[in-house]
């Protein structure tokens, strides 16, 4: 007997733990793949200066490209300090609806101050999660990332679960309407950026097709529109991309 429960005992002594790849995930995000990039650590939430952005005409400029007119509903995803917020808001008029959302509690109080002191009463805030921008469904017109998507730790959770908030056409088959629209930095991940060619495949990975896209260095990066096409792919049949440089 003794001998016997040695045999079983030692065994069990020399073995490790193997290490789960999904440990330090949420478990909400675990049905996805795990980003196969870097992912930037949270910057501060104020980029640059607001009035050195709009000396560059950036927002005006980036709302323009994305075709935004009054009456729309709108959300600012990332929207910290509230920079494009209050400026969408202004854009889309009384008729108009901006949906301001932020991971970080905080930012949202400071956000929220700041929306009650503008009296922007088209304006609504919310706090999001890391893999889920918690978005109410066929609402949105246009979806605003800017500066914050290099960020996005579970971008394939996260890029599904955005997809239906999206508008559909009138006949709810088609996404005719609703757009992304993301503005980031091509410059590699460490430095608070990501290469284009890896924005587009995580993109398509989860079902959305490039409709537009240029390089605006002089207002702070590059710009990329996508819209849904299709159906959303199960998240066991999602394809991550490969790191692109």
């Amino acid at each position: 007997m003794t001998f016997a429960a040695l045999a079983i005992t030692v065994p069990v002594a020399g073995c490790k733990r193997i290490p789960d790849a999904d440990e330090n995930r949420p478990e909400t995000a675990r049905a996805y793949p795990p980003a196969s990039r870097p992912v930037s650590d949270l910057a501060g939430n104020q980029w640059s200066t607001e009035t050195a952005r709009d000396k560059r005409g950036e927002a005006e400029e980036i709302m323009k490209a994305a075709g935004l007119a009054p009456g729309m509903t709108v959300a600012d995803i990332g929207a910290g300090e509230g920079y494009y917020t209050v400026r969408l808001a202004d854009k889309v008029g009384e008729e108009g609806r901006v949906l301001a959302q932020d991971i970080d509690e905080e930012v949202i109080k400071r956000l929220a101050d700041r929306v009650s002191r503008d009296e922007l009463d088209n304006v609504s805030i919310k706090l999001g999660a890391p893999d889920d921008p918690r978005l109410p469904e066929d609402s949105f017109d246009r979806i605003f990332l800017v500066h914050m998507y290099h960020e996005v730790r579970e971008p394939y959770a996260f890029l599904s679960r955005l997809r239906p908030s999206i508008r559909r056409d009138q006949d709810g088959g088609t996404y005719d309407g609703g757009e992304v629209i993301v503005v980031d930095v091509d410059r590699p991940f460490v430095q608070h950026g990501i290469p284009p060619k890896q924005l587009f495949c995580e993109f398509e990975a989860v079902g959305y097709q490039l409709i537009g896209y240029m390089e605006r260095p002089e207002l702070g990066g590059y710009f990329a529109r996508f819209r849904p096409v299709g159906k959303s792919p199960l998240p066991g049949k999602i394809k991550p991309c490969e790191l692109q440089q």
